[in-house]
Parts: C-alpha cells; structure tokens; sequence
C-alpha cells in the first residue's frame, strides 16, 4: 500500500490547527504500519458519502468539485475541522462535516491522501495556459510548491478540475464571505477573469 510517511513526517509541526489528539493520532499512524492500513480501511468504509461527488478513489465526478486524491492528508483534516467548526461553508461540506467525528477526519484524510490523482487529457488553450504558467509562478510558489503540489496546511493544486480552481478563484476575488478569513482573499483581490483562466487552465494540465 501506498504510504505518505514522509508528509506525515513534515506536517506534524503544522498540526498546531488541530487538537492534540488529532496529532497523536497522526502520530501513532506513522509509527504501526499495521494501524495505519486499519485506518486506510476505516477511512474507506466512511467515504461512502464522500465518494458521491468526490470519487470512490478521490477523482471527481463532477467539474466544480474538487479532487481530493494525492491531496496533503493534514490539508484536509484542518480543512474538516473548519467545515465543522463553521469557519469554512459550504452547502454539503457544512452538514457533512459535523458528522465525522476525529478519528473519522484522520482516517478519510489519510485514505485519499493515499490514492492516485488520474491525468486531466481535455484540450488545451496554450496561450492561456502560458498566461497561468506566469502567473503561478510569479504569485503562488511560495505557500503552494514549485509544482503546485501543496504544502502542509497548503492544498494541492495541480490536477484539480479548471472549473473548480475558476469558481474557487473567482469566489477569493470578489469577497465571498464564505470565505472570509483565508489569506487568498488579498492574494486573489486583484487577479483579471483572463488570470484566473489562465491559472485553471495551467494548474489543470500540471501533473508534478
């Protein structure tokens, strides 16, 4: 089985978001390879719900949803928390959310973090995606990777669905509370509809 040791490694000085069980937990996981395939399990018996939009193996099935597959485990358990919590909304997140309990968050967190993103082969506009290509890596290196591959508490970016990345963009650019409090509502204030298209249609494409 597939096992992100290593960024389980790097993020536990990230994990000052989430509670100091959660951190055990993520703790144990990495140390018993044996708990950490029962967690995997119990994590995909508890994405039944999740697989609906989601994808049984993290691969949307709709456009305007995210991928949650190779996404950064410790990423999505604080994106859980703020889910429950209220802090983040959404109209499924929100009601979902709550209904995970944390060993729930830790188990699902790890069971897609473990699975394979699948290549994006829609057509390509290149010049599009060469206006992206520069507006990522002149803005968006430093918190989400070189590749776009995300950071601790930074999502990945790369392979996610271009309709996803536009509508979450364009959401940080024009203020929507719902997304009140993220830094990417100042990084994003700015960005023209021809730089968030660009950024869709580079970040879409990008396979690190």
């Amino acid at each position: 089985m597939r096992v992100l040791v290593c960024v389980l490694l790097s993020c536990f000085a990230t994990l000052a978001q989430a509670s100091d069980e959660a951190l055990q937990r993520f703790t144990q996981l990495n140390s018993d390879p044996v708990l950490r395939e029962q967690a995997y399990a119990a994590g995909q018996e508890r994405i039944r719900f999740c697989g609906n939009c989601h994808g049984e193996n993290g691969n949307s099935k709709r456009p305007y949803i995210p991928n949650l597959a190779e996404q950064n485990p410790v990423y999505l358990f604080n994106a859980f928390e703020m889910f429950a919590s209220g802090e983040r909304q959404d109209f499924i997140m929100s009601k979902l959310a709550p209904n995970l309990t944390l060993e729930d968050r830790v188990n699902v967190a790890i069971y897609f973090g473990q699975q394979k993103l699948l290549a994006h082969t829609e057509p390509v506009d290149a010049t599009l995606r060469q206006q992206g290509e520069v507006t990522f890596k002149t803005i968006c290196t430093g918190c989400h990777g070189v590749n776009a591959e995300g950071r601790e508490i930074t999502p990945r970016l790369a392979g996610q669905p271009a309709e996803y990345l536009r509508k979450a963009l364009t959401r940080f650019r024009d203020q929507d509370p719902s997304r009140a409090g993220s830094v990417m509502m100042s990084i994003a204030a700015d960005f023209s509809d021809e730089q968030i298209a660009g950024l869709a249609e580079y970040l879409q494409q990008l396979q690190p």
